[in-house]
């Protein structure tokens, strides 16, 4: 679900933030307003007149950039405590579900509808905390895509300007959730666009292995491997 709601949410924010860079020809990094272009931008629209067709994974760019990176990486240790505290209900619960599995036998009706009360109950409360701690790391992992997103998007036209490209296509969602059946490797821009960000913001490559996206790679489309808050999965509860 979280996933489904950032490639959403990244699909808007692109349309809007390209399009009024297409508007204004600005080559230069947008305000945090995507709608407000900042006033000193060139006037001149910038017309694609390019015969190429290039392909981007816009989330897998956004996520596989040093910056994006980093700031995923430290979100997910942000969350360890969170991570520790859910590991913790789960374990309790996992207890209880083996003490009525093995108790259930032997127990009177009162001690074992008490037990059962107590795993539904805590089960509840686990499963609310689950999706608390998914929602809450998917909307600041949001705010990352679209801070990185606003200095991005400039990169895209002003690369696709000067390479020859009359249509840019978005990859970040695989088929058939997304329009694109295929793509090659010889239409892909997505390593070219990190690789000028990275230059530009002046981030190194984070130190750490593999907790971040790294771009996907266009041939079908896929969606990035982004972080995700690493909550244990909810279970059943005993009926």
């Amino acid at each position: 679900m979280t996933s489904k709601v950032l490639r959403v949410s990244l699909a808007a924010a692109v349309f809007v933030a390209i399009s009024a860079l297409a508007q204004t020809g600005s080559a230069a990094t947008p305000s945090t307003t995507p709608a407000n272009p900042p006033s000193t931008a060139a006037a001149a629209p910038v017309v694609l007149n390019g015969s190429k067709v290039g392909a981007i994974n816009i989330e897998g760019a956004i996520f596989g950039s040093n910056e994006g990176r980093r700031d995923v990486e430290a979100l997910g240790k942000k969350f360890e405590p969170k991570q520790n505290e859910l590991k913790g209900q789960n374990d309790e619960l996992e207890g209880l579900k083996k003490q009525l599995t093995t108790q259930e036998g032997k127990l009177n009706e009162d001690a074992l509808a008490t037990l059962k009360k107590q795993i539904e109950s805590k089960q509840k409360l686990f499963d609310r905390a689950v999706q608390d701690a998914q929602e809450e790391f998917g909307t600041q992992q949001q705010e990352i895509a679209n801070r990185i997103l606003q200095k991005l998007a400039p990169m895209v036209v002003k690369y696709a300007s000067e390479n020859g490209f009359g249509l840019i296509i978005d990859t970040s969602k695989p088929w058939p959730q997304g329009p694109v059946l295929i793509a090659g490797d010889g239409v892909d821009i997505t390593k070219a666009i990190v690789d000028l960000y990275n230059v530009q913001s002046g981030v190194p490559a984070p130190a750490t292995t593999g907790a971040a996206a790294r771009p996907a790679a266009p041939r079908p489309a896929a969606g990035t491997g982004a972080a995700k808050p690493p909550a244990p999965k909810p279970t059943e509860a005993p009926k």
